[in-house]
């Protein structure tokens, strides 16, 4: 071969490798423009598209939160106590993981709206690698404090069974981390189409794997645990694949060139750390229920307790699903400065969570008979199903106000507004509902009911002063863009 030969042979197969990555760019590109035309869109239909894949994978994934509480079920009272009083450490690793996922998500959504790619990829690479600190520095405090946590919260008999299952979980806690933050990558983008597959294959495999750990293998409660962080992994394990060996999302990840900016941490941050803080209120409040429940009662109380609102979190996916979506279609509308619009998808957005929930509601209120006797088939837990039942009636009254709270919370978020969105959780979940659970339970010797009724009338009042605290803030922005000024 002739040196002209051998140089233009080279010359064609640098034109290849290059004209794939271009293509591969191009591909990505594609796939982000149809993304960004749901996101800057008509605002009704995207809140339909975004929210119908995310209102799916939220509806699976709280039927197995459902599953994996009726097969500890069949353990007995003291192991549905002990994953009860698990849960809200459960929630504060997941409030973590799950606020730096919305603090990323928020910030590459507002930079899709401004059409700032690079900002968009600069953020992804630094959520990761917070991520990765965060995880190192949970696993160790959740391993050494476990038992203590548990002793404190008055955990009593139970505890050796809630120390087993909170084990496992801080031990996986990277799984969690990663699986949490690589999903709000994917929705930040407008691909809640894949964000819902990877959550069903992980509840799916949940479903499946709980009675062959709890029941076949002997492992009781910590093998609830271990069928979770295997199911987490299979979720995390198909988007790492999409994210990082098929490459096919508009997201890109430059790790190697990565540079610590102060200004992209503080934009991830000021949403992520409040939205952290957000989730750590309502675990500090199922904490703080807890502690009033078993004063009022006994440990029976915050069975009772925690199965109930596992069936609630069921009954609120819908409103989870459009939650999520409606952080990145706010989020975009803002990096456009589009506000109008943000406020038309949020009014939107309620009108269909309201009539939604509603619909659901009066269905867990006349077949609430027969959801409480799915958990207390064991001859131990057996005694608690009348107040189970009660309990799963009275808080039907709230789930048509979630919406008006959680979705004017999420546009908050997508705002930039963390610390607004933290502050109307707090009101609401560590402020007025423990209060009005003291109020009723003890000064109107209402019992254990006032404790249920409490939850409600904090809920329904903080809702609604989140949702007129949003109205205002749209309103003096929109006007403030109107007039070229600021709000």
């Amino acid at each position: 071969m002739s040196r002209k030969e051998s140089d233009l042979n080279r010359e064609i197969a640098d034109y290849n490798v290059d004209s794939e990555a271009e293509n591969s760019e191009f591909l990505a590109s594609r796939r982000v423009t149809q993304g960004v035309d749901i996101l800057l869109g008509d605002p009704k239909k995207a809140v339909v598209k975004l929210s119908i894949p995310l209102i799916v994978a939220m509806s699976v994934q709280t039927i197995y939160s459902l599953t994996d509480t009726f097969w500890v079920a069949g353990l007995g009272a003291d192991s549905l106590a002990a994953v009860g009083f698990a849960f809200p450490f459960f929630v504060i690793q997941m409030a973590l993981t799950g606020g730096l996922g919305v603090g990323g998500a928020a910030a590459i959504s507002r930079r899709i709206g401004a059409k700032d790619k690079e900002g968009v990829d600069n953020v992804a690479v630094h959520t990761f690698v917070i991520m990765f600190a965060l995880t190192v520095v949970l696993t160790v405090l959740g391993l050494a404090l476990v038992r203590d946590l548990f002793m404190y919260s008055g955990a009593g008999k139970t505890t050796e069974l809630g120390v087993a299952y909170a084990r496992v979980i801080f031990a996986g806690s990277f799984i969690f981390f990663f699986t949490n933050v690589a999903n709000s990558i994917l929705r930040s983008e407008g691909d809640s189409k894949r964000a819902m597959q990877s959550m069903i294959l992980g509840s799916v495999l949940n479903v499946v794997l709980d009675p062959i750990f709890i029941y076949t293998l002997g492992l009781g409660v910590a093998g609830a645990a271990i069928a979770t962080v295997i199911s987490f992994a299979s979720s995390g394990l198909l988007m790492f694949y999409w994210l990082f060996i098929k490459k096919d999302t508009y997201v890109s990840f430059r790790f190697h060139s990565f540079k610590f900016d102060r200004a992209i941490v503080w934009d991830i941050f000021r949403v992520g750390i409040p939205s952290s803080f957000e989730q750590l209120a309502l675990a500090m409040t199922a904490l703080l229920m807890n502690l009033i429940i078993v004063n009022v009662s006994n440990t029976d109380g915050v069975a009772v307790y925690a199965t109930a609102w596992r069936v609630a979190s069921i009954a609120v996916a819908p409103l989870i699903g459009i939650s999520i979506s409606l952080v990145s279609i706010s989020g975009a509308a803002f990096g456009a400065r589009n506000f109008k619009k943000a406020q038309n998808a949020l009014i939107y957005a309620i009108e269909v969570g309201f009539l939604v929930e509603s619909a659901i509601a009066v269905a867990v209120f006349f077949f609430a008979p027969k959801i409480a006797a799915l958990f207390t088939e064991a001859e131990t837990a057996v005694h608690i199903a009348p107040e189970l039942t009660g309990l799963l009636k009275i808080m039907t009254v709230f789930y048509p106000a979630v919406a008006f709270g959680m979705l004017s919370a999420s546009l908050f978020q997508g705002a930039g507004k963390g610390t607004s969105a933290f502050i109307a959780t707090l009101l609401r979940s560590l402020v007025l509902t423990p209060f009005f659970a003291v109020l009723f339970a003890y000064e109107f010797d209402w019992g254990l009911s006032g404790v249920w009724w409490g939850l409600v009338a904090g809920t329904v009042i903080g809702s609604m002063l989140t949702f007129l605290w949003a109205q205002v803030y749209l309103r003096c922005m929109i006007k403030a863009g109107e007039a070229g000024g600021k709000c």
